[in-house]
């Protein structure tokens, strides 16, 4: 694609990402309506939540690695996948914390109410920051990492990171507008992460 055909495309992402987020804080008073405060005591809670802990997808990875290394011959795509992941997690895992730093959003109270903490006030720590959420920005930078690499299992990863946002908004711990800044940020930084490899793949 031409730089001229790239830019009307980024232009539709960039307007179709300021809606998302827009549309998301209006939605905000009325999404903390839903709560399920035990959704952490239910089997499928804690599944999609563990979705957010990064770990998870670096067990993915060694996972990745060790059906490479029992293969006769090693599959190059496998061994791209596997470095993407370690990267895609750096990525995703530290930027939603630096974001919470610069932004400085508190996590929902009981008035729902926005609160913001001052630069002054724990400057360094991210305790009871919740702009963007941390869990949902590892689960969609993990799924779209993967989901770059093998199209084909996009769907199956992308369900299991909105429910993992989803699950931080019942649980009362992020608005949905941290919940969808962090899919917007851990997609942007998966498939950031994913291109360089993707690239290598391409023929010459």
């Amino acid at each position: 694609m031409t730089e001229l055909g790239k830019r009307p495309r980024a232009l539709v992402w960039l307007l179709a990402i300021t809606l998302s987020l827009v549309v998301a804080h209006l939605l905000d008073g009325w999404a903390t309506g839903f709560r399920l405060p035990d959704v952490y005591e239910k089997d499928w809670g804690r599944l999609l939540r563990v979705m957010g802990f990064a770990p998870t997808w670096l067990l993915i990875a060694v996972a990745i690695s060790l059906q490479e290394s029992a293969g006769r011959q090693r599959d190059p795509k496998t061994r791209s996948t596997w470095h993407v992941m370690v990267i895609a997690m750096i990525v995703g895992g530290l930027g939603s914390e630096v974001l919470k730093l610069l932004i400085r959003r508190e996590r929902p109270g009981d008035s729902g109410d926005y609160q913001f903490r001052s630069f002054a006030e724990d400057p360094f720590s991210t305790r009871g920051l919740g702009m963007p959420s941390g869990h949902t920005m590892v689960a969609f930078t993990g799924a779209a990492a993967i989901g770059r690499r093998f199209p084909r299992a996009a769907p199956v990863l992308y369900g299991l990171a909105v429910g993992c946002g989803a699950t931080r908004i019942l649980a009362h711990a992020h608005f949905l507008s941290d919940v969808t800044a962090a899919a917007i940020g851990g997609t942007l930084a998966g498939r950031w992460a994913a291109r360089p490899i993707e690239k290598q793949d391409q023929p010459t």
